[in-house]
């Protein structure tokens, strides 16, 4: 595993926590569909969130949720319909369907992490 690799893993590892923490169900974590992947799936009462994971180790590129760009949150939200349309049960009882990120600030020590509700729509 390389730096990157390991970076990444380890700010899944704290956002999947900081959820847990906050009450939220993981429903699924590092989804494979086709060549896409969806980071986190959870759930929290009636809403259901696909959430995109991001870390940066310093700021000289910006924040960590501005690697989100158009193009990712349009796949995300292609991933996310390809996932719910094989499972229709999940939408059971569910209210709110979103898109959230969770932005891990990998320079601080312990890093810091944000959730970012409802971050984006699925126009991108």
């Amino acid at each position: 595993m390389n730096a990157r690799q390991a970076l990444g893993r380890a700010a899944e590892d704290a956002a999947a926590r900081h959820l847990q923490e906050r009450g939220w169900r993981l429903l699924g974590r590092n989804v494979r569909i086709g060549r896409g992947e969806l980071d986190i799936i959870a759930r929290r009462g009636p809403v259901l969130a696909f959430v995109e994971v991001k870390a940066r180790r310093t700021s000289t590129c910006g924040a960590p949720e501005d690697a989100v760009n158009v193009r990712k949150r349009r796949q995300i939200a292609r991933l996310a319909e390809l996932w719910l349309s094989g499972r229709p049960w999940a939408l059971a009882g569910v209210t709110d369907v979103r898109f959230d990120i969770v932005s891990v600030d990998a320079g601080s020590v312990p890093c810091r992490v944000r959730h970012l509700p409802a971050a984006f729509t699925c126009d991108g």
